[in-house]
Protein backbone atom coordinates (compact mmCIF):
# COMPACT_ATOMS: atom_id res chain seq x y z
CA UNK A 1 0.00 0.00 0.00
CA UNK A 2 0.79 3.47 -0.84
CA UNK A 3 2.70 5.75 2.04
CA UNK A 4 0.02 8.00 2.92
CA UNK A 5 2.25 10.30 4.21
CA UNK A 6 3.92 11.17 1.09
CA UNK A 7 4.04 14.31 -0.78
CA UNK A 8 4.31 15.82 -4.27
CA UNK A 9 6.68 17.75 -4.65
CA UNK A 10 7.11 21.63 -5.77
CA UNK A 11 9.99 20.34 -8.40
CA UNK A 12 7.07 18.17 -9.52
CA UNK A 13 4.45 20.89 -9.96
CA UNK A 14 6.58 23.22 -11.60
CA UNK A 15 7.72 20.67 -14.40
CA UNK A 16 4.23 19.69 -14.86
CA UNK A 17 3.39 23.23 -16.32
CA UNK A 18 6.68 23.66 -18.12
CA UNK A 19 6.38 20.35 -19.54
CA UNK A 20 2.68 21.17 -20.73
CA UNK A 21 3.66 24.56 -22.33
CA UNK A 22 6.90 22.70 -23.78
CA UNK A 23 5.29 19.91 -25.49
CA UNK A 24 3.06 22.39 -26.72
CA UNK A 25 5.44 24.28 -28.93
CA UNK A 26 6.28 21.21 -30.36
CA UNK A 27 4.13 21.16 -33.40
CA UNK A 28 2.56 17.56 -33.77
CA UNK A 29 -0.61 18.45 -36.01
CA UNK A 30 -1.74 15.49 -37.20
CA UNK A 31 -4.30 16.11 -40.51
CA UNK A 32 -4.48 12.41 -41.37
CA UNK A 33 -3.01 10.83 -44.17
CA UNK A 34 0.44 10.41 -42.26
CA UNK A 35 0.95 13.85 -42.38
CA UNK A 36 2.42 14.34 -38.72
CA UNK A 37 5.74 14.25 -37.20
CA UNK A 38 5.91 13.25 -33.54
CA UNK A 39 9.57 12.31 -33.25
CA UNK A 40 10.75 15.45 -31.71
CA UNK A 41 8.06 15.39 -28.60
CA UNK A 42 8.67 11.31 -28.64
CA UNK A 43 12.30 12.24 -27.69
CA UNK A 44 11.38 14.94 -25.69
CA UNK A 45 9.40 12.33 -23.56
CA UNK A 46 12.35 9.83 -23.91
CA UNK A 47 14.56 12.37 -22.65
CA UNK A 48 12.76 13.11 -19.27
CA UNK A 49 12.07 9.22 -18.85
CA UNK A 50 15.92 8.94 -19.21
CA UNK A 51 16.71 11.44 -17.09
CA UNK A 52 14.64 9.22 -14.05
CA UNK A 53 16.46 6.36 -14.82
CA UNK A 54 14.48 4.41 -16.95
CA UNK A 55 15.09 2.78 -20.65
CA UNK A 56 12.34 4.25 -22.72
CA UNK A 57 12.35 2.75 -25.98
CA UNK A 58 11.35 4.46 -29.77
CA UNK A 59 9.47 2.68 -32.08
CA UNK A 60 8.12 3.64 -35.52
CA UNK A 61 6.30 1.97 -38.23
CA UNK A 62 6.82 4.80 -40.37
CA UNK A 63 9.36 7.38 -40.18
CA UNK A 64 9.03 9.83 -37.65
CA UNK A 65 5.57 9.00 -36.58
CA UNK A 66 7.62 7.80 -33.34
CA UNK A 67 6.34 5.80 -30.13
CA UNK A 68 8.02 5.67 -26.73
CA UNK A 69 7.60 2.64 -23.96
CA UNK A 70 8.92 2.46 -20.82
CA UNK A 71 8.12 0.03 -17.81
CA UNK A 72 8.41 1.15 -13.92
CA UNK A 73 9.15 -1.89 -12.10
CA UNK A 74 6.82 -2.49 -8.96
CA UNK A 75 7.16 -4.00 -5.69
CA UNK A 76 4.61 -6.89 -6.44
CA UNK A 77 5.93 -8.96 -8.75
CA UNK A 78 3.19 -11.26 -8.72
CA UNK A 79 1.14 -8.18 -9.24
CA UNK A 80 -0.90 -7.35 -12.95
CA UNK A 81 0.63 -4.12 -14.77
CA UNK A 82 -0.70 -1.51 -15.54
CA UNK A 83 -0.90 0.73 -18.52
CA UNK A 84 -0.87 4.47 -18.62
CA UNK A 85 -0.71 6.05 -22.08
CA UNK A 86 -0.97 9.46 -23.83
CA UNK A 87 -1.09 10.05 -27.18
CA UNK A 88 1.50 13.08 -28.78
CA UNK A 89 -0.68 14.05 -31.86
CA UNK A 90 -2.81 17.03 -31.85
CA UNK A 91 -5.35 17.61 -34.29
CA UNK A 92 -5.26 21.11 -36.43
CA UNK A 93 -5.60 25.02 -35.26
CA UNK A 94 -5.78 28.03 -37.19
CA UNK A 95 -3.37 30.31 -35.94
CA UNK A 96 -6.09 33.48 -37.22
CA UNK A 97 -9.09 32.00 -35.37
CA UNK A 98 -6.78 31.90 -31.75
CA UNK A 99 -6.58 35.00 -29.01
CA UNK A 100 -2.61 33.38 -29.10
CA UNK A 101 -0.45 31.52 -31.30
CA UNK A 102 -1.95 27.99 -30.74
CA UNK A 103 1.66 26.59 -30.67
CA UNK A 104 2.87 29.22 -27.94
CA UNK A 105 2.60 27.22 -25.06
CA UNK A 106 2.19 30.84 -23.44
CA UNK A 107 1.50 30.52 -19.85
CA UNK A 108 -0.31 34.03 -19.21
CA UNK A 109 -2.59 34.35 -15.62
CA UNK A 110 -2.43 31.15 -13.95
CA UNK A 111 -3.32 29.36 -17.60
CA UNK A 112 -1.40 27.30 -20.33
CA UNK A 113 -2.87 27.95 -23.99
CA UNK A 114 -1.83 25.94 -26.50
CA UNK A 115 -3.37 23.20 -29.21
CA UNK A 116 -2.69 19.92 -26.36
CA UNK A 117 -3.70 22.00 -23.64
CA UNK A 118 -6.64 19.57 -22.98
CA UNK A 119 -6.12 16.78 -25.47
CA UNK A 120 -3.71 15.73 -24.36
CA UNK A 121 -0.68 17.10 -23.92
CA UNK A 122 -1.35 17.87 -20.05
CA UNK A 123 -1.98 14.35 -19.39
CA UNK A 124 1.36 13.55 -20.95
CA UNK A 125 3.25 16.24 -18.76
CA UNK A 126 1.34 15.18 -15.33
CA UNK A 127 2.67 11.48 -16.17
CA UNK A 128 6.47 12.43 -16.64
CA UNK A 129 6.00 14.96 -13.67
CA UNK A 130 4.85 11.77 -11.67
CA UNK A 131 7.56 9.44 -12.69
CA UNK A 132 10.19 11.77 -11.92
CA UNK A 133 8.58 12.84 -8.74
CA UNK A 134 9.34 9.16 -8.07
CA UNK A 135 12.66 8.79 -8.83
CA UNK A 136 13.38 11.82 -7.09
CA UNK A 137 12.01 10.19 -4.03
CA UNK A 138 12.73 6.60 -4.44
CA UNK A 139 9.29 5.52 -4.82
CA UNK A 140 7.75 2.28 -6.46
CA UNK A 141 4.45 1.64 -7.55
CA UNK A 142 2.75 -1.69 -6.10
CA UNK A 143 2.41 -2.53 -9.74
CA UNK A 144 4.70 -2.75 -12.85
CA UNK A 145 3.78 0.98 -14.69
CA UNK A 146 3.95 0.64 -18.32
CA UNK A 147 4.46 4.23 -19.52
CA UNK A 148 3.26 4.53 -23.34
CA UNK A 149 3.54 8.01 -25.82
CA UNK A 150 1.94 7.34 -29.02
CA UNK A 151 1.35 8.50 -32.45
CA UNK A 152 -0.91 9.16 -34.71
CA UNK A 153 -4.11 8.93 -32.01
CA UNK A 154 -6.14 11.85 -33.72
CA UNK A 155 -6.01 9.72 -36.82
CA UNK A 156 -6.29 5.75 -37.25
CA UNK A 157 -3.94 5.24 -34.73
CA UNK A 158 -2.24 2.39 -37.66
CA UNK A 159 1.53 3.95 -36.54
CA UNK A 160 0.71 4.44 -33.12
CA UNK A 161 -0.99 2.23 -30.33
CA UNK A 162 -2.30 0.19 -33.24
CA UNK A 163 1.65 -0.76 -34.52
CA UNK A 164 2.35 -0.81 -30.68
CA UNK A 165 -0.40 -3.71 -29.89
CA UNK A 166 -0.16 -5.49 -33.07
CA UNK A 167 3.67 -5.69 -33.55
CA UNK A 168 5.23 -4.87 -29.84
CA UNK A 169 2.71 -6.89 -27.43
CA UNK A 170 5.69 -7.90 -25.31
CA UNK A 171 6.56 -4.92 -24.28
CA UNK A 172 2.77 -4.65 -22.11
CA UNK A 173 3.15 -7.68 -20.82
CA UNK A 174 1.27 -8.78 -18.05
CA UNK A 175 -1.02 -5.32 -18.15
CA UNK A 176 -4.82 -6.21 -17.55
CA UNK A 177 -5.98 -2.20 -17.37
CA UNK A 178 -4.64 1.17 -18.39
CA UNK A 179 -6.16 4.70 -17.67
CA UNK A 180 -5.76 7.28 -20.54
CA UNK A 181 -7.77 10.94 -21.29
CA UNK A 182 -11.22 12.15 -20.80
CA UNK A 183 -12.14 11.37 -17.17
CA UNK A 184 -11.78 13.15 -13.75
CA UNK A 185 -12.40 16.59 -14.78
CA UNK A 186 -14.32 18.74 -12.95
CA UNK A 187 -18.38 19.35 -14.54
CA UNK A 188 -19.71 22.29 -12.85
CA UNK A 189 -23.89 21.37 -12.67
CA UNK A 190 -24.90 25.10 -12.61
CA UNK A 191 -26.49 24.52 -9.41
CA UNK A 192 -23.14 24.00 -6.83
CA UNK A 193 -22.24 20.53 -7.56
CA UNK A 194 -19.05 19.67 -8.95
CA UNK A 195 -19.06 16.20 -10.89
CA UNK A 196 -15.78 14.30 -11.84
CA UNK A 197 -16.82 11.64 -14.28
CA UNK A 198 -14.45 8.73 -14.63
CA UNK A 199 -14.75 6.96 -18.23
CA UNK A 200 -15.76 3.16 -18.07
CA UNK A 201 -16.16 3.10 -21.77
CA UNK A 202 -16.55 3.79 -24.98
CA UNK A 203 -18.85 4.19 -27.91
CA UNK A 204 -17.28 2.12 -31.13
CA UNK A 205 -16.19 4.00 -33.96
CA UNK A 206 -17.73 3.35 -37.30
CA UNK A 207 -16.56 5.81 -40.03
CA UNK A 208 -18.38 4.67 -43.10
CA UNK A 209 -18.21 5.78 -46.89
CA UNK A 210 -21.43 6.20 -49.08
CA UNK A 211 -21.46 5.46 -52.65
CA UNK A 212 -24.06 5.55 -54.80
CA UNK A 213 -23.99 4.80 -58.94
CA UNK A 214 -26.66 6.43 -61.11
CA UNK A 215 -26.77 6.81 -64.81
CA UNK A 216 -24.56 10.23 -66.03
CA UNK A 217 -26.32 12.25 -68.49
CA UNK A 218 -26.97 15.90 -69.58
CA UNK A 219 -28.24 18.58 -67.10
CA UNK A 220 -30.92 19.31 -68.47
CA UNK A 221 -32.82 15.73 -69.35
CA UNK A 222 -35.38 13.96 -66.80
CA UNK A 223 -33.06 11.18 -65.36
CA UNK A 224 -34.27 9.08 -62.82
CA UNK A 225 -31.36 6.97 -61.96
CA UNK A 226 -30.04 10.40 -60.39
CA UNK A 227 -27.10 9.32 -58.18
CA UNK A 228 -26.66 12.44 -56.28
CA UNK A 229 -30.53 12.35 -55.43
CA UNK A 230 -30.14 8.48 -54.64
CA UNK A 231 -26.94 9.68 -52.10
CA UNK A 232 -29.01 13.03 -51.02
CA UNK A 233 -32.28 10.91 -49.91
CA UNK A 234 -30.00 8.08 -48.52
CA UNK A 235 -28.40 11.03 -46.20
CA UNK A 236 -31.46 12.60 -45.23
CA UNK A 237 -33.11 9.41 -43.94
CA UNK A 238 -29.70 8.51 -42.04
CA UNK A 239 -29.73 12.50 -40.47
CA UNK A 240 -33.05 12.15 -39.78
CA UNK A 241 -33.32 8.68 -38.25
CA UNK A 242 -34.28 8.30 -34.33
CA UNK A 243 -32.01 5.26 -33.03
CA UNK A 244 -33.67 3.62 -29.88
CA UNK A 245 -32.07 3.81 -26.47
CA UNK A 246 -30.48 1.45 -25.43
CA UNK A 247 -28.60 0.98 -22.06
CA UNK A 248 -25.47 -0.63 -21.43
CA UNK A 249 -24.27 -1.31 -17.45
CA UNK A 250 -21.71 1.85 -17.72
CA UNK A 251 -24.50 4.29 -18.87
CA UNK A 252 -27.18 2.79 -16.57
CA UNK A 253 -24.66 3.40 -13.58
CA UNK A 254 -24.30 6.67 -14.88
CA UNK A 255 -27.68 7.61 -14.49
CA UNK A 256 -28.33 5.80 -11.53
CA UNK A 257 -25.57 7.80 -9.73
CA UNK A 258 -26.65 11.15 -11.57
CA UNK A 259 -30.14 10.65 -10.60
CA UNK A 260 -29.34 9.69 -6.87
CA UNK A 261 -27.00 13.19 -6.53
CA UNK A 262 -30.28 15.07 -7.44
CA UNK A 263 -32.45 12.82 -5.15
CA UNK A 264 -34.71 11.74 -8.06
CA UNK A 265 -35.68 7.50 -8.55
CA UNK A 266 -33.81 6.93 -11.98
CA UNK A 267 -35.98 3.83 -12.39
CA UNK A 268 -33.49 2.11 -15.01
CA UNK A 269 -34.85 -1.57 -14.42
CA UNK A 270 -38.71 -0.32 -14.76
CA UNK A 271 -40.64 -1.09 -17.57
CA UNK A 272 -41.83 2.04 -17.99
CA UNK A 273 -38.17 4.06 -17.98
CA UNK A 274 -37.97 6.66 -20.04
CA UNK A 275 -34.28 7.98 -20.47
CA UNK A 276 -34.95 11.16 -22.43
CA UNK A 277 -37.68 11.90 -18.84
CA UNK A 278 -34.89 11.06 -17.29
CA UNK A 279 -32.33 13.02 -18.52
CA UNK A 280 -34.53 16.26 -18.65
CA UNK A 281 -34.39 16.21 -14.96
CA UNK A 282 -30.97 15.93 -14.73
CA UNK A 283 -30.53 19.13 -16.21
CA UNK A 284 -26.70 20.24 -17.48
CA UNK A 285 -25.63 16.95 -16.15
CA UNK A 286 -27.58 14.91 -18.78
CA UNK A 287 -25.01 15.78 -20.76
CA UNK A 288 -22.59 13.51 -19.45
CA UNK A 289 -24.99 10.75 -20.24
CA UNK A 290 -27.28 11.90 -23.55
CA UNK A 291 -24.89 11.17 -26.48
CA UNK A 292 -24.65 7.53 -24.94
CA UNK A 293 -27.84 6.53 -24.71
CA UNK A 294 -27.69 4.99 -28.60
CA UNK A 295 -26.08 4.58 -31.63
CA UNK A 296 -25.44 7.66 -33.71
CA UNK A 297 -24.92 8.39 -37.24
CA UNK A 298 -23.62 11.68 -38.47
CA UNK A 299 -23.50 12.76 -42.25
CA UNK A 300 -20.33 14.85 -42.53
CA UNK A 301 -18.91 15.12 -45.98
CA UNK A 302 -20.42 15.13 -49.32
CA UNK A 303 -18.92 14.62 -53.14
CA UNK A 304 -20.56 14.10 -56.23
CA UNK A 305 -20.30 15.97 -60.11
CA UNK A 306 -17.33 18.42 -61.47
CA UNK A 307 -19.97 20.54 -63.63
CA UNK A 308 -22.87 21.95 -63.62
CA UNK A 309 -24.48 21.04 -66.52
CA UNK A 310 -23.45 17.35 -66.06
CA UNK A 311 -25.24 14.84 -63.91
CA UNK A 312 -22.61 12.24 -62.42
CA UNK A 313 -22.24 8.86 -62.63
CA UNK A 314 -21.66 8.37 -58.92
CA UNK A 315 -21.84 10.38 -55.52
CA UNK A 316 -20.46 9.87 -52.02
CA UNK A 317 -20.27 10.56 -48.78
CA UNK A 318 -19.05 10.25 -45.31
CA UNK A 319 -20.59 9.36 -41.92
CA UNK A 320 -19.40 9.61 -38.52
CA UNK A 321 -21.40 6.41 -37.08
CA UNK A 322 -20.68 5.34 -33.84
CA UNK A 323 -22.47 2.79 -31.97
CA UNK A 324 -22.82 1.20 -27.87
CA UNK A 325 -20.88 -1.66 -26.79
CA UNK A 326 -23.23 -4.78 -27.90
CA UNK A 327 -24.88 -2.50 -30.73
CA UNK A 328 -22.50 -3.09 -33.65
CA UNK A 329 -25.27 -5.63 -35.26
CA UNK A 330 -27.96 -3.40 -34.92
CA UNK A 331 -26.11 -0.47 -36.09
CA UNK A 332 -25.07 -2.23 -39.41
CA UNK A 333 -28.81 -3.28 -39.90
CA UNK A 334 -29.66 -0.27 -39.22
CA UNK A 335 -27.46 1.42 -42.13
CA UNK A 336 -28.36 -1.19 -44.68
CA UNK A 337 -32.27 -0.14 -44.03
CA UNK A 338 -31.42 3.06 -44.66
CA UNK A 339 -29.42 3.34 -47.62
CA UNK A 340 -31.66 1.45 -49.47
CA UNK A 341 -30.96 -0.37 -52.48
CA UNK A 342 -29.18 2.05 -54.56
CA UNK A 343 -26.60 3.08 -52.29
CA UNK A 344 -23.59 1.37 -50.92
CA UNK A 345 -21.68 1.20 -47.22
CA UNK A 346 -18.81 0.18 -46.11
CA UNK A 347 -16.22 0.54 -43.44
CA UNK A 348 -13.38 3.53 -43.95
CA UNK A 349 -12.62 2.84 -40.22
CA UNK A 350 -13.77 0.85 -37.56
CA UNK A 351 -13.06 0.17 -34.00
CA UNK A 352 -14.76 -1.87 -31.36
CA UNK A 353 -16.75 -0.51 -28.57
CA UNK A 354 -15.39 -0.94 -24.89
CA UNK A 355 -16.81 -1.59 -21.29
CA UNK A 356 -14.78 -1.73 -18.18
CA UNK A 357 -16.32 -2.85 -14.67
CA UNK A 358 -17.28 0.38 -12.47
CA UNK A 359 -17.47 -2.38 -9.23
CA UNK A 360 -13.59 -3.17 -10.19
CA UNK A 361 -11.03 -2.03 -7.55
CA UNK A 362 -9.58 -0.12 -9.80
CA UNK A 363 -12.60 2.60 -10.32
CA UNK A 364 -13.11 2.74 -6.29
CA UNK A 365 -9.43 3.68 -6.21
CA UNK A 366 -9.44 5.93 -8.52
CA UNK A 367 -12.77 7.26 -6.75
CA UNK A 368 -11.05 7.60 -3.65
CA UNK A 369 -7.82 9.82 -5.29
CA UNK A 370 -10.07 11.85 -6.48
CA UNK A 371 -11.97 12.91 -3.58
CA UNK A 372 -9.38 13.35 -1.48
CA UNK A 373 -8.03 16.15 -3.51
CA UNK A 374 -11.66 17.22 -4.22
CA UNK A 375 -13.70 16.51 -1.26
CA UNK A 376 -16.76 18.55 -2.07
CA UNK A 377 -16.72 16.39 -5.70
CA UNK A 378 -19.06 13.63 -6.54
CA UNK A 379 -17.38 10.71 -8.87
CA UNK A 380 -19.70 9.61 -11.41
CA UNK A 381 -19.25 6.34 -14.04
CA UNK A 382 -19.57 7.71 -17.80
CA UNK A 383 -18.95 6.47 -21.52
CA UNK A 384 -17.36 8.28 -23.66
CA UNK A 385 -19.50 9.14 -27.06
CA UNK A 386 -15.95 9.01 -29.03
CA UNK A 387 -13.26 6.59 -28.82
CA UNK A 388 -8.98 6.40 -27.53
CA UNK A 389 -6.32 4.66 -27.80
CA UNK A 390 -7.86 2.13 -25.33
CA UNK A 391 -9.56 0.61 -28.58
CA UNK A 392 -6.22 -0.76 -29.82
CA UNK A 393 -4.60 -2.06 -26.64
CA UNK A 394 -7.60 -3.71 -25.74
CA UNK A 395 -6.59 -6.16 -28.24
CA UNK A 396 -3.89 -7.15 -25.69
CA UNK A 397 -6.61 -7.63 -23.12
CA UNK A 398 -6.41 -4.65 -21.68
CA UNK A 399 -9.30 -3.05 -19.88
CA UNK A 400 -9.50 0.69 -20.59
CA UNK A 401 -10.77 3.79 -18.42
CA UNK A 402 -10.71 6.90 -18.97
CA UNK A 403 -8.52 9.27 -15.68
CA UNK A 404 -6.72 12.33 -16.89
CA UNK A 405 -7.74 14.31 -13.37
CA UNK A 406 -8.40 18.09 -13.56
CA UNK A 407 -9.61 20.37 -10.84
CA UNK A 408 -11.72 23.30 -13.47
CA UNK A 409 -12.69 26.27 -12.36
CA UNK A 410 -16.72 26.59 -13.13
CA UNK A 411 -17.49 28.22 -16.49
CA UNK A 412 -14.68 26.88 -17.94
CA UNK A 413 -15.94 24.32 -20.60
CA UNK A 414 -13.11 21.57 -20.86
CA UNK A 415 -15.55 19.81 -23.15
CA UNK A 416 -15.44 22.04 -25.87
CA UNK A 417 -11.95 22.95 -25.95
CA UNK A 418 -11.10 19.24 -26.88
CA UNK A 419 -10.56 20.33 -30.43
CA UNK A 420 -11.87 24.08 -30.03
CA UNK A 421 -10.42 27.31 -30.52
CA UNK A 422 -8.16 29.16 -27.53
CA UNK A 423 -7.51 25.26 -25.92
CA UNK A 424 -6.14 25.48 -22.46
CA UNK A 425 -5.97 24.63 -19.02
CA UNK A 426 -5.17 26.29 -15.70
CA UNK A 427 -2.18 25.81 -14.04
CA UNK A 428 -3.96 24.79 -10.63
CA UNK A 429 -5.65 22.17 -12.46
CA UNK A 430 -2.46 20.47 -13.70
CA UNK A 431 -1.57 20.42 -10.20
CA UNK A 432 -4.20 18.87 -8.89
CA UNK A 433 -4.03 16.06 -11.78
CA UNK A 434 -0.73 15.69 -10.42
CA UNK A 435 -1.59 15.01 -7.48
CA UNK A 436 -4.33 12.80 -8.03
CA UNK A 437 -2.44 10.69 -10.75
CA UNK A 438 0.55 10.01 -8.37
CA UNK A 439 -1.83 8.94 -5.51
CA UNK A 440 -3.79 6.37 -8.02
CA UNK A 441 -0.49 4.99 -9.09
CA UNK A 442 1.07 4.42 -6.10
CA UNK A 443 -2.38 2.47 -4.84
CA UNK A 444 -3.05 0.82 -7.64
Amino acid sequence: MADQAFQVDEQALDEVVTFTSELIRIDTTNRGGGDCQERPAAEYAAAKLAEAGLEPTLLERTKGRTNVVARIAGTDRSADAMLVHGHLDVVPAEAADWSVHPFSGEIRDGVVWGRGAVDMKNMDAMILAVVRQWARAGVRPRRDIVVAFTADEEASAEDGSGFLADRHAGLFEGCTEGISESGAFTFHDGQGKQIYPIAAGERGTGWLRLTAHGKAGHGSKVNHANAVTRLAAAVARIGAHEWPVRLTPTVAAALTELAALYGIDAGVDSPDFSADELLAKLGPAAALVAPTVRNSANPTMLSAGYKVNVIPGEATAHIDGRYLPGGEDEFRETLDRLTGPDVEWEFEHREVALQAPVDSPTFARMRSAVEEFAPEGHVVPYCMSGGTDAKQFSRLGITGYGFAPLKLPEGFDYQALFHGVDERVPVEALHFGVRVLDRFLRSA
